[in-house]
């Protein structure tokens, strides 16, 4: 099978067809190949005769009646029909032949079908960050979304060729972490935390856990809180599906680094070399680092650039240079750093490790963010065309349309593990994807209960589980006595196809606007086309001649391929088997 899709040889035939008609000229932009919004109107529509008069010198419907020679020619018993519509397009509708063709080439593809087909000068080595929760609490519904759609986005990413390296940054440096600290300390000695310290049962039970956390010094019961938290909240995450290549402390931004090298613990609480007992390669003790901290690197690193300054006792960057509202402060006047500071140091450690792309998925209370952080990568020495921001939006949780109260342990926010208990993780996962990530989700929780086809996941999972029983069932030599039909392409059965054959675009499409809620759509879709198919096409029935037996199955086995497909990268499980999977019966 050609490595290109049944849909790309296509284009490459309409191309040629421009090529003939131009003399060999291209037109600025590439001529569409489309669905038209009416099947009636044939398989594919193409403007392309609508964007050449400059070149030809002639109008679109003189133009699109010679490309409509030329592809008739290329095409030949393929092309079944063609016309003109409108101001210049055309229509085009393909032979039964071609189409059963197709379907060979996604069969012949298997699971890679659609996989891969990113331009080899166009892969890319992306650094993508997300949830990033305060290590200080549970992982939330707001950091849930996050989890949901950077994993979903990770595995689009890397489905469709990019290298992708995930990453969760540990917020376990600052003055959070002394609160922490301290409110471990008050609930462990039977006290109320500081009025403006953390609440919710869960800093009780974390207190009960860290021995003598009454009496020790702060600093080491915060240590010990935040690695037990974090703990937790990767417990969390894995049970979502949502796992990393490396936790990231901030810890280690600000801690000397050995040998130009930086010190990056897996997480907050890992001891140094020298704590650790760490021995070198001669035998003896692993120096303590002594070089520059990353903060203090990325702050020298600005200063080359003649991009920070002192005003009144701090240390600012000029993030106005790169259009930032206003000039951040990197350290205080009293010698502290900021939150940014650290940021920067990230960013600039991000860059270093020498990435295409560094992606970071942030929540809706970030929107200040973007501008500086993107000045500040600028300053850094960054290419801004190499930085993105995504902001996810609030969920709101309802119940039968009323608002939802779940979290008794939390404090004020609703927990992952709260969500994920109460709808499970394919529910949760798929009405927390189902939407772009840059609008609000009112998630109605009796809805996302529903085991019904009023539930969109349920009824994906039910196709794809469908699906594996006929298949199991023909296998075994199972028929039925329904009407087998006079065995033709039925406009169900041809739809189905078609949309199998969009799953490579849907895939480029989905990764290029960083939209996996489109293949949550394309998913539901193709699960209702496969149901029309399955109405309108007897696979098992008796009598049914073996060759269009055969092309049912195919049908059959390339959508379940591609619903497992989408299934999976939005990190929803693709059942074989479900408690209503062989009902109703065919026909």
């Amino acid at each position: 099978m050609s490595s290109a899709s049944p849909l790309q040889r296509l284009r490459t035939v309409l191309d040629d067809a421009v090529l003939n008609v131009t003399g060999g000229e291209r037109p600025t932009s590439a001529p569409t190949l489309e669905r038209p919004k009416q099947a009636a109107h044939g398989d594919y529509a193409t403007n392309a005769a609508m964007l050449l008069p400059k070149i030809v010198g002639a109008a679109p419907p003189m133009i699109a009646e010679r490309l409509s020679v030329a592809l008739s020619e290329y095409l030949g018993s393929d092309l079944e029909a063609i016309d003109v519509a409108g101001p210049g397009f055309l229509n085009l509708r393909l032979s039964d032949a071609w189409l059963v063709g197709a379907l060979a080439d996604v069969l012949a593809a298997g699971d890679a079908y659609g996989r891969g087909l990113v331009a080899p000068d166009a892969a890319e080595a992306i650094h993508l960050e997300f949830v990033s929760n305060n290590p200080t609490g549970p992982v939330h519904i707001g950091g849930a979304r996050g989890a949901a759609f950077g994993s979903a986005l990770a595995n689009l990413l890397a489905y469709h060729g990019h290298r992708v390296h995930r990453e969760y940054y540990v917020n376990d440096h600052g003055n959070q972490v002394e609160l922490f600290g301290r409110s471990l300390q008050a609930r462990a000695r039977g006290e109320e935390p500081p009025e403006d310290g953390y609440q919710g049962d869960y800093v009780t039970d974390v207190a009960a856990r860290i021995p003598d956390a009454a009496t020790r010094p702060v600093e080491e019961v915060a240590t010990e809180g935040i690695a037990l938290m974090v703990a937790g909240q990767k417990a969390s995450l894995e049970a979502f599906r949502t796992t990393f290549d490396q936790w990231f402390s901030e810890r280690s931004l600000h801690a000397p680094r050995g040998d130009g090298n930086p010190t990056h613990p897996s997480g907050p609480g890992t001891p140094d070399a020298t704590a650790s007992g760490e021995t070198a390669a001669d035998g003896g003790p692993v120096p303590a680092p002594t070089g520059p901290s990353e903060v203090q690197e990325a702050f020298d690193v600005l200063a080359a650039q003649g991009r920070t300054y002192e005003q009144d006792g701090a240390l600012f960057l000029n993030t106005t240079a790169s259009g930032d509202d206003k000039d951040r402060v990197l350290v205080r006047a009293d010698g502290r750093p900021t939150y940014f500071a650290s940021d920067v140091a990230y960013h600039h450690d991000k860059r270093v490790r020498g990435y295409d792309r560094v992606i970071d998925v942030l929540g809706a209370d970030h929107h200040g963010y973007v501008a500086r952080i993107e000045a500040a990568f600028e300053a850094l020495g960054g290419d801004r065309d190499q930085i993105e921001l995504l902001i996810t939006q609030f969920v709101n949780l309802f119940e039968h349309g009323e608002r939802a109260k779940m979290s008794k342990r939390a404090g004020e926010f609703v927990a992952l593990d709260d969500l994920v208990a109460d709808i499970g993780v394919d529910a949760a996962r798929w009405y927390l994807l189902a939407r772009s990530h840059d609008t609000t989700i009112d998630l109605d929780l009796a809805d996302a209960r529903e085991q019904s086809a009023e539930n969109p996941v349920y009824y994906v999972q039910y196709a794809h589980a469908r699906i594996r029983s006929i298949l199991a069932r023909a296998e075994a030599g199972e028929t039925t006595t329904v009407d087998p039909g006079d065995g033709a392409i039925a406009p169900s059965e041809r739809e189905l196809v078609l949309a199998l054959l969009a799953w490579p675009d849907e895939v480029a499409e989905a990764a290029d606007r960083r939209a996996p809620h489109r293949l949550a759509t394309y998913a539901l879709s193709l699960a209702r086309g496969y149901s029309a198919f399955y109405r309108d096409c007897p696979v098992l029935a008796a009598g049914l001649p073996d060759d269009v037996r055969a092309r049912r199955l195919d049908v059959c086995r390339a959508t379940a391929t591609v619903l497992a497909s989408a299934l999976s990268i939005l990190g929803v499980d693709a059942p074989e088997r479900m408690d209503r999977e062989d009902a109703p019966v065919e026909g």
